[in-house]
């Protein structure tokens, strides 16, 4: 039964806010949000509208504070924004704060029940009966706590225009066209839109209208990506253990791994195995690929940090394998649940003694399902670990996408001699040694375990070795080997992915960045040219860095390196790697553990040309 209800604002908004604004759902975790949450993202995209979606989650299984938030943006930006408009406030805990974070001309959206009163008057409230209407459609009394959201995502469709029938097809596409669930989901949400068509006198400029701007796009998140690429890369061997937030990256290949399946016996060709700790994991990587498997594992920091001496191993053996670095902040346990990307110079000297590692650094989850690919590529080409370093931000949040490309490049195992090439290689060279560079670019040949050939075999060392892999603790041999690893690193700078550079006419204004800031950086540049502040930008790639980077901070009056770590790592790097003077050079570092929004990158770039 509805009950008669008028809101707090009668007048009509003089103006509409269409398609551009951001709305907040807030929480507890373990409340059965997820859901209604992703129901109203995928509606909105599924009108046609530029959306993201971005969760704030605790650290722990149920209980406390989680807030999840969706941008609409008319004009395509997806990042991050720093207001919100819209506020469905369903954890009484965090109300009090929810509620005061609203802009001026803001709505809140309450459960009537709450009695909460209306302590703002320049913002909208809209009050809805949520037990009550969870309890009239006949819900069964264990599902009632979790099924509650539908009744917000029904009052949101009423208010702000999204229609029900998109509604419908958004529930069969998350429960996978299970129509039982989404048919209960359904009605509940139905029951709450009918009331509030009914009850609600809707007084604020917020508005969801269809666009075109969607057609032909998918919603991913990141990690499902970085698995859809490595099961199209071949990859033949995963050793992982779970930790937050990577675990849903080894999820989506368990999830596809079918896609992998002989097409003739329908068995799997992909072996996946938990192991008991991260130490085992890059143990067991390691192993498989010096076997000659493409193989790789999923961690964050902490993970990295038990990585570190198997990691230094396979450098200095010369084994590729691959491992993603979905990081989250640190030091230590630090905020499991955040996002960061302070990992960035502790991975790229990972491993005691003079060692560099490359690393791959995707922007988005079209990149992260490239790099899922590519990294196996590399890795063999190079011989050598192959680090991606993701976040959680690009990680496990949702974001809009073209489709993905399918592979246009054969798979390359690098330097690799079967029995035939191993005899034709000593018929030209008279013999053949391991570590020994015959092409002068820092990588050598090397044979799998097994192959049918006297001369095949070879031992694998971290210690010291001679070109024949042969035991060594002369200091010539020790050197030598070291300028051939530095000489392939240095070469590896024009194989990695080069960076994606965007000018504008007249810029004196330099911006570097990469991974996940690239939505907030896009939507900056865009805000400041309106203003008549013209910047270049350089989005890194990879690590080490393309000869392109030199030339970009040489080249500008000023260059910003913005990064979402505290301490201005990619900064610190490139400070180490340009010999010229990089006194123009300033580190932005945000390191907050959220992403990066427009307006902050805007406020620090302005706060600092205000200086000179």
């Amino acid at each position: 039964m509805a009950v008669q209800f008028q809101t707090s604002a009668s007048a009509e908004p003089t103006h509409q806010n269409i398609n551009d604004f951001s709305l907040m759902v807030a929480t507890k975790n373990g409340s059965g949000s997820q859901t209604s949450n992703e129901v109203l993202i995928r509606s909105l995209f599924r009108m046609g509208i530029p959306v993201g979606g971005k969760n704030l989650f605790p650290s722990n299984i149920k209980g406390l504070p989680t807030w999840y938030t969706i941008r609409a943006s008319k004009d395509g930006f997806t990042g991050r924004h720093d207001t919100t408009e819209v506020a469905v406030v369903m954890n009484e805990l965090t109300a009090a704060e929810d509620i005061q974070n609203l802009l001026p001309g803001g709505v809140c959206i309450i459960p009537r029940e709450w009695k909460w009163g209306h302590r703002r008057e320049d913002i909208t409230y809209y009050e809805i009966p949520v037990k009550e209407t969870v309890v009239a459609a006949n819900i069964p009394a264990d599902f009632r706590d979790r099924i509650a959201n539908m009744v917000y995502v029904g009052a949101c469709a009423s208010l702000f225009g999204i229609p029900m029938p998109i509604i419908r097809e958004a529930l069969l596409g998350t429960f996978g066209g299970k129509e039982k669930p989404a048919a209960l989901n359904y009605g509940v949400a139905e029951m709450a839109f009918n009331w509030a068509q009914e009850n609600l006198v809707k007084s604020d400029p917020f508005v969801f209208e269809a666009m075109d701007e969607t057609a032909g796009k998918i919603l991913i998140t990141g990690n499902e990506a970085a698995a859809l690429g490595s099961l199209f890369g071949g990859v033949t061997v995963v050793a992982w253990y779970p930790i937050t937030p990577s675990t849903s990256l080894v999820d989506g290949i368990l999830d596809h791994r079918a896609l992998r399946n002989d097409p003739d016996t329908g068995e799997g060709t992909v072996a996946i195995v938990q192991a008991e700790d991260e130490l085992a994991a890059i143990g067991m990587i390691v192993g498989a690929g010096w076997a000659g498997a493409r193989s790789m594992t999923a961690t964050s920091g902490p993970g990295i940090s038990l990585m570190a001496e198997f990691s230094g191993l396979a450098y200095f053996a010369e084994i590729p394998c691959v491992i993603w670095d979905v990081t989250r902040t640190g030091p230590s346990t630090g905020l499991p649940t955040r996002t960061s990307q302070g990992d960035l110079l502790f991975v790229y000297v990972l491993g005691h003694g003079d060692t560099r590692q490359v690393i791959l650094l995707p922007g988005s989850v079209a990149e992260c399902f490239e790099f899922g690919w590519r990294a196996f590529d590399v890795a063999e080409g190079l011989q050598t670990p192959i680090f991606v370093l993701s976040d959680l931000d690009l990680g496990m949040n949702i974001w809009m996408s073209e489709p993905f490309q399918y592979p246009d490049e054969p798979i390359k195992r690098g330097k690799t001699l079967n029995k035939e090439q191993l005899e034709d290689f000593i018929a030209e060279h008279g013999e053949w040694g391991r570590y020994k560079d015959y092409d002068r670019d820092g990588v050598t040949y090397r044979t799998l375990p097994g192959t049918d050939h006297p001369r095949a075999a070879y031992f694998t060392r971290g210690t010291g070795h001679n070109e024949k892999a042969i035991y060594s603790e002369r200091k010539d041999d020790w050197v030598a080997n070291l300028h051939r690893l530095n000489l392939k690193l240095e070469n590896a700078r024009a194989m990695l992915p080069q960076p994606v550079v965007q000018t504008m006419p007249g810029a004196k204004i330099g911006i570097i960045s990469y991974g996940s800031n690239d939505e907030a950086i896009v939507e900056a540049r865009a805000l400041l040219a309106a203003d008549g502040i013209a910047t270049d930008y350089l989005r890194i790639r990879a690590l080490p860095v393309a000869r392109s980077v030199y030339d970009f901070v040489t080249q500008h009056e000023r260059v910003y390196v913005l990064e979402n770590n505290f301490d201005g790592q990619m900064a610190q790097i490139l400070r180490m790697e340009i010999a010229d003077d990089t006194r123009h050079m300033v580190s932005l570092a945000l390191g907050d553990t959220l992403p990066m929004t427009a307006q902050w990158a805007i406020n620090e770039i302005l706060r600092h040309e205000r200086q000179n």
